[in-house]
């Protein structure tokens, strides 16, 4: 057998732990027979322009393998992201990471590695995966560029980026398969105790504040709301514009147009009836509304999905 991936890690500081070792275990299944660890198909390098140490997001530190060698070395360069306030990079890895981009190494950005990718200049005329957590945060630092919420991963041309979490094994996944075979993918997944693989498309789960449908079908006004919490309609809309950067209004109405997303994408519920139970006078006013946001109709949202309109 002869090496097939062999992929070099950039960890920002308060990098994420979990989205670190959720690409390395996968890598780590699928280079060698069992889980005797051995980098026989992949190999993997934790790059480091100073060789000190670098703390996650979590407290615990991992210690990098190699000095910064020549990006051309490797089939991916792989950014792992973290907390927000504190991700940048040095200068000098900042450097290498536009360096590699220069050169055509396809360049991934898991977790927030998104956000270090936009900075650096790197993510111009892409597309870029976010997790739903930072979705609003980045479209406020970056509103030129695209960015999706919707699917576990997204391949555009030499940029990969993921939403994070356990989602990480699916992106990694996908380039193992491309370089040493599904069996290989395959198996790493299944030691893990983790599905098959999942097509980039595969919806992320979304967060759970969204109502019960029945509270949905009426939706409270914000004079009803400031009302009942006994402050003025203008006061309320301050406080949401600074806690969540939308008005009432806006923010209640993606509230309704998720709920109506997750089940357009999970229920065979005729999509008239979903758009009632979702807040909606009518179905042409739900279409608009929602392919605003999401950039498709519902019909043809359920149409990608195989599922009848």
């Amino acid at each position: 057998m002869r090496r097939k991936l062999s992929v070099g890690f950039v960890l920002a500081p308060n990098f994420t732990l979990l989205a670190l070792s959720a690409f390395v275990d996968t890598l780590r299944l699928a280079a060698d027979e069992g889980d005797r660890s051995r980098p026989i198909l992949c190999a993997w390098t934790v790059l480091s322009d100073t060789m000190r140490p670098v703390r996650s997001s979590s407290g615990i530190s991992v210690n990098p393998d190699s000095e910064l060698l020549d990006p051309k070395q490797f089939d991916y360069l792989v950014v792992v992201g973290g907390t927000l306030s504190t991700d940048l990079l040095s200068k000098g890895m900042s450097a290498y990471v536009q360096q590699a981009a220069a050169a055509g190494v396809p360049l991934v950005g898991i977790c927030t590695g998104s956000f270090v990718l936009a900075r650096l200049g790197l993510m111009q005329g892409r597309h870029s995966c976010i997790s739903w957590f930072h979705h609003e945060e980045f479209r406020a630092l970056y509103p030129s560029l695209q960015a999706s919420s919707d699917e576990l991963f997204i391949v555009d041309g030499d940029r990969l980026t993921c939403a994070g979490g356990t989602s990480v094994v699916h992106l990694a996944a996908h380039l193992v398969k491309q370089f040493c075979g599904e069996a290989a993918a395959e198996k790493a997944l299944r030691i893990m105790i983790e599905q098959s693989t999942l097509p980039a498309q595969f919806p992320q789960p979304q967060p759970l504040q969204t109502p019960r449908t029945r509270d949905l079908e009426s939706p409270l006004s914000a004079e009803f709301v400031a009302r009942h919490v006994g402050i003025s309609v203008r006061q309320l809309e301050r406080l949401f514009k600074t806690e969540v950067g939308a008005s009432p209004s806006v923010f209640a109405l993606r509230i309704r147009l998720a709920h109506a997303r997750q089940r357009l994408l999970h229920s065979q519920e005729p999509v008239a009836d979903i758009a009632l139970q979702s807040g909606f006078v009518n179905r042409s006013h739900f279409a608009r509304s929602f392919r605003l946001e999401f950039g498709v109709t519902p019909s043809d949202l359920r149409a990608r999905q195989g599922q009848p309109s």
